[in-house]
């Protein structure tokens, strides 16, 4: 589903610039209008921008061929100066959209830029927020914002949309293995080697910035009906927008997009790639779902 149309009697009001860690479709962060800020990665010593220079699924290749753990970074000042200078080029206000800030220092280093684009564009107001989110649930704050930009709204609009959808966002998504987060110490060695003996595929909820476990199902099976059911207690009222989310687990993610179809009245629901910046620690693999109501 795409942005809607420009308003017809003027111009756009907000730009809306995010990182490369919001994971959309290629075609619809193109069509809304986003200025995507690319992250770094580095795998084998080669250095990468994220979506530009490797998509989602050369990553995971890479991931699974590299002997050793790739890095990421946040994007710098000067990238995000450089969007900032192209965003001001639509509109005569931008509104920046970061990662979690507990996850990346690229809130820090978009409100840098900021700072300094009030030299070389004084006449351009720049807000930038912490979305507390990551993944397919910033895709879905940063959608929000272009559509509400799209309609014709200031930067206060436009932001007050933002931050509804920001209290009501949530991630959910299960693992296939924890080898990953081990290989990061993120998790210990007896941790990864007994979820392995036993299958476990751990369930996670991200919101608000903070991440818990809320199930341990022993099979891919289990851990998606338990997926789905979560979202059943969970229902809001309002229509469900939804993006399921994967990493190079493009069949699952079909199958559970067509579960949430047939079970959930949703104004959108599209699958989008687990972006390479959050899968890097998670391995492939991964199958998950970012949505709100509203």
């Amino acid at each position: 589903m795409g942005a809607d149309a420009l308003p017809s009697n003027g111009g756009l009001q907000v730009a809306v610039v995010v990182d490369s860690a919001a994971s959309l479709p290629a075609d619809m962060a193109r069509d809304s209008g986003l200025h995507v800020v690319p992250m770094g990665l580095t795998v084998d010593g080669t250095s990468y921008l994220d979506g530009r220079d490797l998509s989602p699924t050369e990553f995971y290749r890479l991931l699974t061929e590299s002997p050793t753990l790739p890095s990421t970074s946040a994007p710098s000042p000067a990238r995000f100066l450089e969007a900032f200078r192209q965003a001001a080029e639509t509109a005569p206000s931008i509104l920046c959209l970061t990662v979690s800030s507990n996850f990346s220092a690229t809130f820090d280093s978009a409100k840098t830029a900021a700072a300094e684009a009030g030299e070389s564009l004084p006449d351009v107001e720049i807000r930038v927020l912490d979305t507390g989110s990551a993944a397919g649930g910033e895709g879905l704050i940063a959608l929000e914002a272009c559509r509400s930009a799209n309609r014709g709204a200031g930067l206060d609009e436009v932001a007050s949309a933002v931050e509804s959808v920001i209290t009501g966002v949530r991630l959910m998504a299960f693992v296939d293995t924890l080898y990953y987060l081990w290989k990061g110490g993120r998790v210990s060695k007896i941790a990864h080697a007994g979820t392995s003996l036993l299958k476990i595929k751990p369930l996670f909820e991200l919101s608000q910035g903070q991440v818990r476990t809320l199930a341990r199902p022993r099979t891919h099976r289990r851990a998606m009906n338990r997926l789905v059911e979560l979202m059943r207690q969970r229902a809001a009222a309002g229509r469900l927008h939804a993006t399921i989310m994967h990493a190079d687990s493009a069949g699952p993610a079909e199958e559970l997009r067509a579960q949430i179809a047939a079970e959930f009245d949703y104004e959108e629901l599209f699958v989008s790639e687990f972006t390479p910046v959050m899968g890097v620690h998670i391995g492939p693999g991964l199958l998950g779902i970012a949505y709100w109501n509203g």
